[in-house]
């Protein structure tokens, strides 16, 4: 606000009702120019406290605590029918469920491959009892062990986890052979970072169980009868 004040002669009343009307003029305008300067400083600052709050919330909302990434890998994995193949089975009264004592484990090593009938192999593809080998044209191959231990993914980075769940690479790692079948890898290529890191998460977590699945076997080297 610029108040100018011009004096057109030398002599001026300070003391004249004139003058004192005009000072309490000046003073009227002079808070009241104050008082807009004080609200919008205090409205800037209000709304920058404002902008800054709703930032840290968003960035609140958009973090997930690990136990949570743990919950959502472990939707993942089950709705993904990662059991099917990587825990082994034991019947029960209504026939194959699960056998948690080795979930995700992968094939037994313990437990060989049984012979098959190959001249039938052109019109069907076998599995075993516990679900955890297939033998089709490709060979035999055996479900790996999902498990944290050494034996199953427990050196793994979740780079690799993510490079063998979404491209089908062998351990997750650049020039090895592919993830053989009945692994459908082909169906998660578009599985969010997200997801991986949360199946990732959430098998790190699970019970370590030393097993060491055997290699595939060729096809010309399948047992036969």
């Amino acid at each position: 606000m610029t108040i100018v004040l011009i004096i057109t002669n030398n002599k001026f009343n300070f003391d004249s009702p004139t003058f004192l009307k005009f000072f309490h003029f000046l003073l009227t305008k002079l808070k009241q120019f104050m008082r807009k300067k004080i609200l919008i400083s205090l409205a800037v600052i209000l709304t920058a406290g404002l902008f800054i709050y709703s930032c840290n919330q968003s960035t609140k909302t958009t973090e997930i605590s690990q136990d949570s990434l743990v919950k959502r890998g472990e939707y993942l994995v089950t709705v993904m029918g990662c059991n099917d193949c990587h825990t082994p089975k034991k019947f029960g009264p209504k026939g194959p469920e699960l056998d948690m004592d080795k979930y995700l484990s992968g094939h037994p090593a313990n437990i060989p491959v049984a012979k098959v009938d190959t001249s039938l192999m052109k019109d069907w593809v076998y599995f075993n009892h516990l679900l955890t080998v297939a033998v089709g044209p490709w060979g035999v191959s055996f479900a790996a062990n999902l498990t944290p231990d050494a034996t199953g993914i427990g050196n793994w980075s979740e780079a690799q986890f993510k490079k063998a769940l979404k491209e089908g690479k062998f351990k997750g790692l650049d020039n090895t052979r592919p993830l053989l079948p009945p692994m459908p890898w082909q169906n998660f290529h578009n599985i969010s970072d997200a997801d991986v890191s949360a199946m990732f998460a959430y098998l790190q977590s699970v019970k370590p169980i030393n097993n060491l699945v055997p290699n595939p076997i060729p096809p010309d080297k399948i047992p036969t009868n």
